[in-house]
């Protein structure tokens, strides 16, 4: 296969004091394990089957909504998965720190601006912290769309990302996103993060 659901650097109760390893397991062998198949069916016997995951997103707009919906969901599980550790949380330092005060004016406004994003993006999709010409900017995509996608509103890369789909927290929030949202700052790697920022 093309493309290959990877391995998490963490156990699926590694989280468990904010994201409980029954919804990191299901999230993890169901929901991304399906975005995975079904983009491999997608691009079967196609020049995409070869093709980077990050160039298939940057021309979507060509694409099947198969490609859109499946890539965009193969694609943001990877980061979610990267940005998270059971060493997470508090604040990051550094040139990322750096990056967000000049952008933001503090990690406070920041953090407020994203939790905003991910609390108020309607239905299923991601609140994102992006980086593009414009420097860092916070976004909100619906369903399994990203900032990489030609068709986004805010385009640029994708350093972090929050999973507001119901899928991602209902089992142990129910309909209580801001307290996943407030919980998710305390998983967040932010060497990871710090990794990602160009």
């Amino acid at each position: 296969m093309a493309f290959e659901l990877p391995q998490l650097d963490y156990a699926y109760d590694a989280l468990k004091e904010h994201i409980d390893a029954q919804t990191m397991e299901i999230h993890h062998k169901k929901h991304h394990a399906a975005y995975t198949s079904k983009l491999n069916d997608a691009v079967s016997g196609t020049d995409l089957a070869n093709a980077p995951i990050e160039d298939i997103l940057a021309g979507i707009s060509k694409q099947s909504a198969a490609v859109r919906n499946n890539g965009g969901g193969f694609y943001n599980h990877n980061l979610f998965w990267k940005v998270m550790g059971p060493n997470g949380g508090g604040t990051p330092s550094g040139d990322l720190l750096d990056a967000i005060n000049r952008y933001f004016g503090s990690f406070e406004k920041f953090k407020e601006e994203f939790s905003n994003a991910a609390a108020t993006r309607f239905g299923s999709g991601w609140a994102w912290l992006v980086q593009n010409e414009k420097g860092l900017v916070v976004s909100s995509t619906p369903n399994q769309d990203n900032p990489l996608m030609d068709i986004a509103e805010v385009k640029g890369t994708p350093i972090l990302g929050i999973d507001v789909w119901e899928h991602a927290y209902y089992l142990k929030y129910q309909n209580r996103r801001p307290d996943y949202i407030a919980a998710f700052w305390n998983v967040i790697n932010w060497n990871e993060v710090a990794t990602r920022l160009k």
